[in-house]
Formats: structure tokens, C-alpha cells, sequence
């Protein structure tokens, strides 16, 4: 039952729990099909594609060096996310191909309007959390 342990550990580690809509953007073959099929097992479901019109609870980018622009990619992502949603920047270790330097992302995040709170290891990628500031809900 070690796989089971390991699965729960993997949706854990990102925020993610049962009947979340999560949307992953950004799939290619070097992604890690067992974080995924961790996360579709946690959910109850498959992960959305990009032509999803729902709205988003957590949005998984996978990212690498070369993949473009990432504050496009931000915005583009944050589209469907629900107010209380999050976005997990995942993008390969150092010396991994495809590598993106933290301040990439750092510096991306606040562009796109995002916050970044936290950052995870999940085998050969890294992972950083970012959200949407809370909108200040005026004095009376």
C-alpha cells in the first residue's frame, strides 16, 4: 500500500482534495504521469484540458525553459480560476532539462496579478504555489 501513502502525499503536498476541478495546461511527454494520475485518483476525475469552460479550482502549468512567455501564460491560466483558486507552477529541477531559474517565476507572478506563496519538491520537478490577492473588503 505504499503506491496508495505516496498518492495521497503527492495531492496533499499541493492543496488538492476530492471533487476539486483542476486543469492542467502545459502537458508534454516529459511530465510526471504518476503526480497526475495521483491527482485524477485524489479528485474523483480527470484533469481538465485548456478548452475546459468551468471553473477552476487549481490550475497545474507544467513549465520549461523555452516554453514561451510565462506571464502570458499566467494570465491565460487565471482566466477560469475561482476566487479562492490557485495556480502550481511546476517546472524541472536544476540540472533537469528545461530548468526555469525561481526568479523567472518571481518575478512573472506579480505581473500576472498572482502572488507566489509557497514552493515544493515533487521528484523531478518543483513546484510554486501562487494565488490571487484577496480583494480588501472596504470599512463600514
Amino acid at each position: 500500500m505504499v503506491a496508495a501513502a505516496d498518492a495521497q502525499n503527492y495531492a496533499q503536498k499541493l492543496g488538492i482534495s476530492h471533487d476539486m476541478a483542476v486543469q492542467e495546461l502545459g502537458w508534454d511527454d516529459d511530465t510526471d504521469d504518476d503526480l497526475r494520475a495521483d491527482i485524477e485518483e485524489t479528485v474523483g476525475g480527470d484533469l481538465l484540458d485548456e478548452d475546459s469552460d468551468e471553473v477552476i479550482d487549481v490550475v497545474l502549468l507544467w513549465w520549461r525553459d523555452g516554453d514561451g512567455d510565462l506571464v502570458d501564460a499566467l494570465m491565460d491560466a487565471i482566466v477560469s480560476l475561482s476566487d479562492d483558486g490557485f495556480v502550481w507552477v511546476l517546472t524541472p529541477k536544476t540540472g533537469h532539462p528545461g530548468h526555469v531559474e525561481p526568479s523567472e517565476i518571481a518575478e512573472s507572478a506579480p505581473t500576472a496579478g498572482l502572488t507566489q506563496t509557497s514552493a515544493i519538491n515533487l521528484g523531478d520537478w518543483a513546484g510554486s504555489r501562487l494565488v490571487q490577492p484577496k480583494a480588501r473588503v472596504p470599512k463600514r
